[in-house]
This record gives structure tokens, sequence and C-alpha cells, in this order.
């Protein structure tokens, strides 16, 4: 009986792919042409899992600052009220595409009425600024003349105190106003600055992020590439190992029903040898027995010729009595056990099979499959690892085709537009510089016309005396109407020139604003550079060589996203990942190569029919021990007494008058009780010792026959399993070692695809950027910037009530030249010295 057992139809699949600008992949499958049921546990050592791409850290851009943007709100409502159309896109489209000069002078007319709210608003300007010196020139002509209020002469009423309160606190207002504009002015030039500042440091960390970006690109697609060599050098090393793997694995699935057979037939050879010792110190304690049996024998029969002497004698009168009783002195020396020469026959045929041998033959035999399937798939190892070499150099080789210079390019550009920033920061420091001096200067001139205001509403009250004649007014009074002189000569001496900074100003700002930064907030820039044909070399789709064009807007929303370039792009339109990590489509060239390769191995047989007799008749034998018949010669001996005997001959002794016969009988008689007590102390223990062991013996034979059956039963069981089911068991376990190095490549086009559809150029930091520029641009720089020209505009405008409030405040404070006297004196004289003086 023996088994044979053969491998045949191992399939190999594998796959191979490559996708242009991000990933390439190619995998190697592996599958069995029959099919057998499914086998849990690994066969071979699981391969490690690839580990998630790790993703580059980003540096943390720009956020919008609520306190860059603290006039905001107020701003963007003018702008939008100066500026309420929607964003011209049409309009911009067509003067892009008209080249016709009519052509662009319509679009041109059709923008200036686009433009309409800005032209009034600097129509405005215009006028402010031709009209400000103007009248400021006539007003100081005028009043040089006397006239405009030059005369210094003021006319006292009983209304007098009360239009200068009302003139009074309008004033205060007026420059409070101005005073809140003038600040608004200081924060607002000094949040230009700091957003300058900040915008450089922004800005690197945004070309760092976007180089990052495309740095982490083909690193994550080498990444990719370099597991699938490691899946190609993992399933190699198994390969090489596949003998102790796929050997191991048979040996234990025939361990399952060898280990019980081997097991038993070790016991057996256990007991066939403890039984053997049991055998030899049984023989042993019966030729003791025998010996000892036959020395008291021999004693006994001596003794025996002694006494029946003595009583022959004639001196021995009535002796003859005793002559009967000599026929008991006699020990039954034939000891001997039924079919134990029977028995140690078979033991000793038994251990002539050499059980232990046979144990060591079928554990060489099994503990040498793994190098009989090394020594069978050698030329399937070298084959198939030829192939696992081609296909790595093949991969190393795709490597080349995908289209990464590109990124590097670009990469290279923003190193060179980083160095270039580098290189002008010096000129924007300096410019900065200069324009925030100009701007500081902005603010002190309309800080000295708030201060002269400021310093004349308070100089004047304190010095004024209400009811004094205003010829002999204070020097304190007249210098507050001094200093609200020269508020509104300072006024019509700067304000038009502040009014060519605002009016400048707000045409950059606010278009800046209107045309760039809120189509850019909601969207509309994008969807303008989205047209087709505006920017020539735009149409990514079509460079791609994609079916469908993709938007920048599409982009960027995906990018906001932090969604992978495999999306973004579309890149599912050119490559079908799925067709690439298909790993069942190469088998059947694989499978050719595999068909025609064998597992060999020799027959053996566990136990041979002759072995399997010898046990048979070993266990028969092992029955036919029987300790009855020692026993029953244990009591025969037992039942001998011999001092009866001795009393007896005492007794006669004692009635004998011969004193040489007495003491003869009475020797004898010693002599009995002698032997009795060796009879007692040594045939007696011998006769229990030798019971003992046949117990023993007994209880042993009766296990071998149980031990027999057991092996001959597990035996033929393994025997008949390694006949039947040996080919399958081959045949399933190199199935299982198969599906173990496909399910590495299965793993890896998993992980693979979620990769690269999930993970691999995540453009987070595109959309980052583009805002991070947006957010520089608009919140930090135009925002502050319009706040700027804001807060100035809103002080030139209170500028002109300003003029006036204090031009007439004035007349109240400065001494006049000219006397009025009031005719009502009693009037005069009744309103309460109190409510003359200012409150």
């Amino acid at each position: 009986m023996g088994f044979c057992v053969s491998v045949r139809a191992w399939k190999w699949q594998g796959s191979a792919g490559a996708f242009r600008a991000v990933v390439v992949v190619l995998l190697l499958g592996l599958s069995l042409a029959q099919s057998v049921p499914p086998q849990t546990g690994p066969v071979c050592p699981a391969a490690a899992a690839p580990q998630s791409l790790t993703q580059p850290k980003y540096q943390h851009t720009a956020e919008e600052d609520p306190s860059v943007g603290f006039m905001a709100a107020l701003v963007q409502s003018f702008l939008h009220t100066v500026q309420p159309n929607p964003f011209p896109k049409d309009l911009i489209l067509q003067i892009a595409r008209d080249s016709e000069a009519v052509l662009i002078q319509e679009s041109l007319k059709e923008y200036l009425v686009y433009e309409v709210g800005f032209l009034v608003c600097a129509a405005i300007g215009v006028l402010y600024i031709v009209l400000m010196p103007i009248v400021g020139f006539f007003l100081a002509c005028c009043r040089c003349c006397g006239n405009c209020g030059g005369k210094m002469y003021q006319k006292q009423t009983s209304s007098i105190h009360c239009r200068r309160r009302t003139l009074y606190w309008t004033a205060f207002v007026t420059t409070v106003i101005i005073l809140a504009g003038n600040i608004c002015m200081f924060k607002s030039n000094e949040v230009v600055k700091v957003s300058v500042d900040q915008s450089q440091v922004e800005i690197n960390k945004t070309i760092d992020n976007i180089h990052s970006f495309l740095t982490a690109v083909p690193q994550q697609v080498h990444y990719v590439v370099n597991e699938s060599y490691r899946t190609v050098q993992e399933v190699t090393r198994n390969l090489d190992a596949i003998g102790p793997q796929l050997g191991t694995e048979i040996k234990e699935r025939f361990r399952g029903t060898l280990d019980p057979a081997l097991s038993s037939v070790k016991l057996l050879d256990q007991e066939t040898e403890n039984t053997d010792l049991k055998l030899k110190k049984l023989n042993s304690s019966l030729a003791q027995l025998q010996s000892s049996v036959d020395r008291l024998q021999a004693n006994l029969t001596a003794v025996k010729n002694q006494i029946n002497n003595t009583l022959s004698s004639p001196n021995c009168i009535g002796c003859n009595n005793l002559k009967p009783e000599l026929q008991k002195l006699t020990l039954d020396t034939s000891i001997t056990i039924p079919s134990l020469n029977d028995f140690q026959s078979a033991v000793d045929e038994i251990k002539k099979t050499n059980l232990q041998s046979k144990i060591k033959e079928v554990d060489d035999y099994y503990d040498s499959i793994p190098e009989r399937v090394t020594n069978d798939t050698k030329d399937l190892v070298q084959s198939s690892k030829q192939l696992l070499g081609d296909i790595q150099t093949q991969i190393s080789q795709v490597t080349n085709d995908i289209p990464l210079s590109d990124l590097a390019s670009v990469s290279e550009t923003l190193n060179q537009l980083q160095r270039e920033i580098v290189s002008i920061t010096p000129e924007i420091e300096r410019a900065e510089h200069i324009r925030w001096g100009v701007c500081v200067v902005l603010c002190c001139v309309v800080l000295l016309v708030v201060l002269c205001n400021f310093l004349g509403l308070v100089l004047g009250p304190l010095g004024l005396t209400p009811n004094v004649d205003p010829t002999k007014r204070s020097c304190t009074a007249d210098c507050g109407g001094t200093f609200l002189m020269m508020g509104a000569g300072f006024s019509f001496l700067f304000s038009w020139l502040l009014m060519i900074a605002v009016l400048l100003l707000f045409l950059l700002g606010g278009n800046v604003f209107t045309l760039l930064c809120r189509p850019w907030n909601d969207g509309q820039l994008l969807k303008l550079i989205d047209t087709p044909g505006l920017i020539p070399g735009l149409d990514i789709g079509q460079s791609l060589g994609l079916k469908t064009n993709i938007n920048i807007s599409d982009i960027y929303r995906d990018c906001e996203k932090n969604k992978p370039l495999w999306t973004t792009l579309h890149l599912y339109e050119l490559i079908n990942l799925e067709d690439l990590l298909n790993v069942t489509k190469y088998t059947e060239e694989i499978q050719q190569q595999f068909e025609n390769i064998d597992i060999t191995l020799s027959t053996i047989t566990i136990l041979s029919p002759e072995v399997k007799n010898q046990l048979r008749s070993f266990s028969n034998k092992s029955i036919n021990i029987d300790s009855n018949a020692v026993m029953q010669q244990m009591n025969n001996i037992s039942s001998i007494n011999l001092n009866t005997t001795a009393d007896k001959l005492d007794g006669l002794a004692a009635n004998l008058a011969d004193s040489d016969t007495r003491e003869e009988l009475q020797n004898e008689a010693r002599d009995l009780r002698q032997i009795q007590t060796d009879i007692e102390t040594i045939i007696i223990p011998q006769l229990e010792n030798l019971n003992s062991t046949i117990k023993s013996l007994e209880s042993t034979a009766e296990k071998i026959n149980g031990t027999v059956e057991e092996v001959l039963s597990n035996v033929g069981a393994a025997q008949d399993f390694l006949n039947t089911n040996t080919t399958q068991i081959v045949k399933t376990e190199s199935k299982k070692f198969l599906d173990c190095q496909l399910d590495y490549f299965i793993n890896y086009a998993d992980w693979a695809n979620d990769t690269i559809t999930q993970q691999v150029g995540r453009c987070g930091p595109v959309a980052g950027a583009v805002d991070s520029v947006e957010i520089i641009l608009c919140s930090y720089i135009v925002e502050s910037l319009n706040a700027f020209w804001f807060s100035l505009g809103w002080c030139i405008i209170f500028f002109i009530p300003s003029i006036i409030l204090s031009m007439k405040l004035a007349k109240y404070y400065r001494i006049m030249k000219y006397s009025d006297v009031f005719d009502d004196q009693l009037i005069m004289s009744s309103i309460p010295r109190a409510q003359m003086k200012f409150t």
C-alpha cells in the first residue's frame, strides 16, 4: 500500500499597466486551473500591508483677519452703490476678442457706460479739486477787501449767544467726525504696511506649499510603483521558499491523520519493551524460585531419609506408627506457567520487526517532503523568477514614460519666482516705506486741521466773556478764533491736493475691488477664465488628451475639497484602472507554462501485512497468560506444614527410653522446623513476588491487546487516508500556496486602486494657494487701501462744513476792531450773567 503525490496545472496571473502624469501599476497574479474546496489558515507568510501615503506637511497660509477689514463692510457698501452693475463678463470677452478699431471703440463706450458710477464720482472729485482752490482764493481776496466776514465787526443781537452755541456744537461734531476719519486713516495706513509686510511672507509660504505639492506628486507615484516592486520581491522570496512553505503545509495536512497512527505504534513499541522486561523478570523469578524449591526439596528428602532410618531402628519402640507421616514430607518442584514460552516467542518476533525503525522511516519520509518539493519545482521557480525579473525591469522602464518633467519645470519656475521675489523685496520695502511716509504726511495734514479746530474750540470758550465788548475780548479767545481760521485756511490749502490722492486711489482700489476682488470672491472671475479661447493654451482637457474639457473653476472646487488628481483631472478618461488592475486576464499564457509541472514522491507503507499479522498473533497470545496455575502452586506450598510432623516426632521421642534415639528424633524434628521456616521465609515470598510479576505481566498483556487493535485501526485509517486523499491534499495545499501569492497582488491592486483614486496628489494646497493670493491681494492690500482713501475722502468731504462753521464761529472769539452797542440795555442787563457764559 502506498501513495503517489502529484501537483499539476499551476497558474500564475499577472497584470501590468501605466498611466500618464500620475501613476503606473503593473501587477502579477496567480491562480489554478482546477478548483478545490477552500481551506482556512495561511499557507505562506503574510505579506506586509502597504502603508498609506504620507501626505506632505504644508505651512499654515493666510487667513482673513477681521482687524484688517475693519471698514470693509462700509467701503464695500459704498462701492456697491457706486458700481451696482454685475461683473461685465461679456464686455470683457468682447474687448478681448475684437480687433477692429470700430468695434474696440464701441466696446470702450460700453465700458464707460459700465463705469458711469466711477465717472460721476471722478467728476465730483475733479470739480472739488478745481473749485476748492478757486473758492479759497476768491474767499481770501474777498476777506482782504473787508467782505465775506473780513470786516472785524460783529453786530450784537439778542440771539447772538444761541447762534454761537449752535455753531460751536455743530463745528465740534464736524471736527469729531473728521477726527474719526483721521483715526481710520492712521489705522488703515498701518494696516496697509502690515499687510504688505505679511504678504511677502505669505507669498513665500504659498510658493513653498505649491513646491511641496509638486515635489510630493512624483514621490507618491514612485512610492506606488516601488510597492509593486516590493510585491514582486515578496513573491520571489516565497517561490525561493516553496519547499519549506508548501512542503510543510502538505506535511501538516498528513500529520493530522498520521500522528495518531504513529503515536499508537510508538505506544505499542513501548509496551512491547515493557512486556519484554517483565518477561525477563518473570523468568528470573521462576529460576530463582525453582532453585530454592529444589534445594529445600533436597534437604527435606535427606531429613525424610534420616527420620525413616531412625523410625526403623530397633531402639525406637512404637515408631512404626509415624511412618505413614513420612509420606507428607514432600515439596512440589514443578513450577510452570502455561503459554509463557509462546508469549515470549511472540514478543521476540515483534521486537525483530523493529517498530521504532518503522516510525523513523515514516518520519524521515515526511520530513523530506519540503526537499522533494524544492527539487521537483526547481525549473518552475527558475522560470517564474525570470518572469518576475522581466516584470520588474518593465516597471522600472515605464516610470521613465511618466511626464513628471512638467511638474519639475513648474517647480523650477516657482523657485525662479521665489528668487525674483527675494531680489525685489528690498525695492518693495523701499517703495512701501515711501508710501507709508506719504500717507503719514496726508494723515498729519488732516490731523493739523483737526488740531486747529480743537484748539479753537477749546481756547475760544475758555477766554470768552459774553458780556464783554467784542473789541475787548481776551487774547485766549482771540487765539481760539485764530486757530479756527487757521483750520479753515489749511482746509482750503490742502483739501484739493488730498482730493487728488483720494481720486487716484479711489479709481485704482475701487476698480480693482469691483473688477477683480468681488468677481474673484463670488466665482465670476473663474467663470470668465473658463471661457473657451480667452486664454490660449488653457484647454486643460485637450492638453491632457481627455474626452471632456476641464474648467479652472471645476479644478478649484475639487481642490477646495482636497480631492486627488485622479478625479480632479479626470484621469479615469485616460486610464482604465480596473482593466490594469484586473489580475484574471493574464492567466491563459502563464497557465500553459505550468501545466506540465509535477511533484512526484515515492511510495511508502506504514506497516507491512507481515507486521500486521505478527501484531495480531502477538495480541492473541497475550490473551492466554493465566496466573491461576501459579496461585494453585502457591496454595499447595502454603498448605505444607512440617511443624506438625516435627511435633509428633517430639512427642514420640519423649516416650522413648533410648536417649540416642530420642536425641535423633529431636534433631530430626528440629530440622523439619528449620525447613518449614525456610519455606515460609524464602519460598513463600518468592512465590508472592512471582505472583505479583505475573499479575503485572497479565495486566500489560491485556493492554497490549487493546493497543494492537488501536494500532491496526489507526494505521489502517491513516493508510487508507493517504491512499485516497494524498493527491487531493497536495492539490489543495498547492492551490492555497498559489492563492496566497495571488492575494499579494490582489491586496496590492486594491491598495493601489484606493491610493491612486483617493490619495495621490491631493490638490488642497492648490486651492489654498489661490485663496491665499486672494486674501493677500484683496482682503489685506486692496481693502486696507480702500479703507485709507475712504477715510481720507470722508475727512475731505467734512472739510467743507468745517470751513464754513470755523469761519463763522471764529468771529465770536476774535477781537473786533469796531464796537456795536445793543440798544435794549434792560434786556441786556436782565440776561443772567451765567447765561452769557459758554456752557
